[in-house]
């Protein structure tokens, strides 16, 4: 019976590889001089334990930063490239 656990167990965790975001360092970098820039945002997840790097547009930017704001919890997906914002208040 705890073999068969174990191995449910492997099997998921195969599957989704979630981890905590515990901080954001969002940057913008100057392409060339008088035109567009890029937006980058590190994810510092568990405290460190593995970080990506996001690159999203400057459209994407602004309602991003504001659910990691209205977000209690905020976990990112490594496999599927998801952020999931917990605890979102509706009102």
């Amino acid at each position: 019976m705890a073999d068969q656990k174990d191995r449910q167990s492997e099997q998921l965790e195969r599957h989704y590889k979630v981890r905590q975001v515990t901080d954001i360092q969002a940057s913008w970098t100057e392409q060339e001089r008088g035109g567009e820039g890029r937006f980058t945002v590190q994810l510092i997840l568990d405290n460190g334990v593995e970080e990506y790097i996001l690159q999203p547009d400057a459209e994407d930017l602004q309602p991003m930063l504001k659910l990691f704001a209205m977000s209690d919890h905020t976990t990112f997906d490594l496999e599927r490239k998801v952020l999931m914002f917990s605890n979102l208040k509706t009102e």
